[in-house]
């Protein structure tokens, strides 16, 4: 159950995370949406021609900082692997506190860059922005929130 657990939640939070091939967030993002993310933005938010290339950066410059918090979204998800059977109540409550601190920070850099492409577009393009954004988030969630396990308290 845990190795199928670290799969799936690898496939997850690999879309998040630094990697040496990009190979599985592009397996994600297909078997999810039949194609990469990049392109899933770009089918759905539409910049003019003069907004284009500014949003593009822009775009990039959100990813790479979404990385990063993927990066500990996988720590905190090994953490969560490695210990779910036997987590302490003082361990739960750390682990929590710390993926609601994360999930925040991600909400945050969503509302940030939703204000950024905003300045650069117009109100439809960066409704279009964090529409998607977190339409993609939401639908990767739930898919491996349907895979993981509940904690379960020890007993002692």
């Amino acid at each position: 159950m845990k190795k199928y657990f670290l799969i799936m939640a690898a496939l997850f939070f690999a879309s998040f995370a630094y990697t040496q091939s990009n190979k599985e967030e592009v397996d994600l993002y297909q078997a999810a949406f039949g194609m990469d993310k990049k392109a899933v933005v770009a089918d759905f938010v539409q910049p003019s021609a003069a907004q284009k290339d500014a949003f593009w950066k822009l775009y990039d410059e959100y990813e790479t900082q979404r990385k990063v918090l993927g990066k500990q979204r996988i720590a905190l998800l090994e953490q969560y692997a490695d210990h779910y059977v036997d987590m302490t109540p003082i361990q739960a409550d750390a682990w929590t506190v710390k993926v609601i601190d994360l999930q925040k920070k991600t909400d945050n850099l969503i509302a940030t860059y939703y204000g950024k492409v905003k300045a650069i577009s117009d109100g439809h393009v960066a409704t279009q922005f964090y529409q998607i954004e977190n339409y993609i988030l939401t639908a990767i969630r739930m898919q491996i929130l349907q895979k993981v396990p509940f904690l379960h308290k020890s007993p002692k």
